[in-house]
């Protein structure tokens, strides 16, 4: 089983997306998400797990990899709505990865600390296994 990802930046902060399950055969792909983020924008990222219906060892070692090249780019990782499934324990070398019970408090937290939300979005996903779409949307 693999994982579909979107990409949005908003509020001059990136929000991705994930859905599936983040096991042994999604790290690759997930580590291929994180680059694309790593390229394109600036500010934190927020990775949306609300749609992941799990992970595996190996899927949270991925989210702590993506914390740390985030943080190569002077950029930050925060996790919203991880699986109940278990909770990350990263290790000593990682930066900090502040958790947000979901996607909504996520936002909250840096609209409140930013300020009012910038008009427009820009959208990456996956649309299926070896597929990308892009567009952009003006709000």
């Amino acid at each position: 089983m693999t994982i579909e990802w979107r990409y949005t930046v908003e509020q001059d902060l990136g929000i991705l997306s994930v859905s599936g399950y983040l096991g042994p055969d999604a790290v690759r792909r997930f580590a291929g998400a994180v680059g694309w983020v790593v390229g394109r924008g600036t500010g934190p990222v927020i990775v949306d797990l609300t749609g992941l219906r799990g992970w595996s060892a190996e899927g949270q070692l991925a989210i702590t990899d993506a914390a740390r090249r985030l943080a190569a780019a002077d950029r930050s990782l925060e996790l919203a709505a991880i699986p109940a499934d278990g909770s990350l324990v990263p290790d000593g070398d990682c930066p900090p990865i502040p958790v947000h019970a979901d996607l909504v408090g996520a936002l909250t937290s840096h609209s409140t600390r930013h300020g009012e939300a910038q008009e427009g979005r820009l959208e990456w996903r996956t649309t299926a296994p070896g597929r990308r779409h892009s567009r952009h949307a003006a709000e």
